[in-house]
């Protein structure tokens, strides 16, 4: 706030008349004055009223004063001299002006006390402040700042009420009036004027023009990082929240990615594969079973009479069974039963 109330003053200063103050009590004083402006010289703490002073620019008298009363002063029309605080305002100041003044200091009986010399320079003020600023093609700004009709002018620059650093500037020289600030660079751009008896301020808003800074790898695996035009940017394209960065996913993220792909696939096969497996029994299952077909070999069978045993009776002989020997067959196709038999050869005993 306190800048912005200064830079008022500072151009209402400008308009109607800079006017500045020396103190030119010390011999060989360095003063300046305002051109079209007005100079306030203090040419000593107060005026006694039993001295006589006389102000000479080389050898003529600018100013004659005894026991505090103004004996003559050629510059009246625009100069006034106040014996109380000892000062002597001169308005209306020109390039005549300036030079080497000198002031002599005498006792009531007319001995010199005192001779001391004081050079006054008269110096056109800040009037205006331009700012330019241009976009190179990299996204740098080039900035200029000029001034209109002053005399020696200095330039100082400030971001963000803070001095320009290297790390900002492609031209570390904020003394000229011109600049270069990288991409990365934004904010409220001062530029300050001056001189000797003004000083004025100008502002610009500094912006990205139109650049962004993109930082990705490529499909075909080739990292970008650089400053492009955001309007062109065909490089790397996805979706971000930062204004001035592109990003996309790296290497690592890539790799997870593809991993969580194979791991997904094989889980699908298996999945795949048990269903398979599942379906194949349950069809099985619902099969009628085929019994097995077997054949059957009978052994010898004889039936004998035991010696001396009388037969009272024809049933009941006795048999003898030998060994029933199952073989199995291999299984064919469904098809009605035969059945196979294979008899034993019977044979009666006596």
């Amino acid at each position: 706030m306190e800048a912005v109330i200064g830079l008022l003053v500072m151009l209402l200063g400008v308009s109607h008349g800079v006017e500045t103050h020396c103190d030119g009590r010390q011999n060989g004083a360095q003063c300046y004055g305002p051109l079209g402006g007005t100079v306030v010289l203090q040419l000593m703490t107060k005026a006694s009223a039993t001295r006589r002073y006389q102000w000479l620019n080389k050898t003529t008298v600018i100013l004659d004063v005894r026991k505090n009363k103004i004996l003559s002063n050629l510059i009246e029309n625009r100069s006034s001299f106040t014996p109380s605080d000892g000062t002597f305002r001169i308005d209306k100041l020109s390039r005549t002006d300036a030079g080497e003044y000198r002031l002599i200091t005498f006792d009531s009986d007319g001995n010199q006390l005192e001779n001391r010399t004081l050079q006054l320079t008269i110096q056109a003020p800040v009037s205006s402040v331009l700012l330019d600023s241009e976009c190179l093609s990299q996204g740098e700004m080039k900035v200029s700042c000029s001034s209109q009709g002053a005399d020696s002018p200095q330039y100082s620059w400030t971001l963000d009420d803070h001095a320009l650093t290297d790390s900002e500037l492609l031209s570390a020289n904020t003394e000229t009036n011109s600049i270069t600030l990288k991409q990365h660079v934004s904010g409220k751009l001062v530029c300050l004027v001056k001189n000797k008896v003004s000083r004025v301020l100008k502002e610009l808003e500094k912006s990205n023009c139109g650049f962004i800074f993109i930082n990705c790898t490529t499909l075909n695996g080739t990292h970008i990082s650089q400053w492009v035009f955001a309007a062109n940017n065909t490089l790397c394209i996805e979706p971000t929240t930062a204004p001035t960065t592109t990003t996309a996913t790296s290497p690592a993220e890539r790799g997870l990615l593809i991993t969580a792909g194979v791991l997904a696939a094989l889980v699908l096969l298996l999945v795949v594969g048990v269903a398979v497996v599942c379906s194949q029994k349950k069809k099985k299952k619902n099969k009628p079973k085929e019994e097995d077909d077997q054949e059957l070999t009978y052994a010898d069978v004889k039936i004998m009479q035991r010696p001396g045993r009388q037969m009272q009776q024809r049933a009941g002989p006795e048999v003898e069974y030998g060994e029933v020997v199952f073989s199995e067959r291999p299984r064919q196709a469904a098809r009605p039963a035969e059945d196979e038999c294979v008899y034993a050869k019977v044979r009666k005993g006596r």
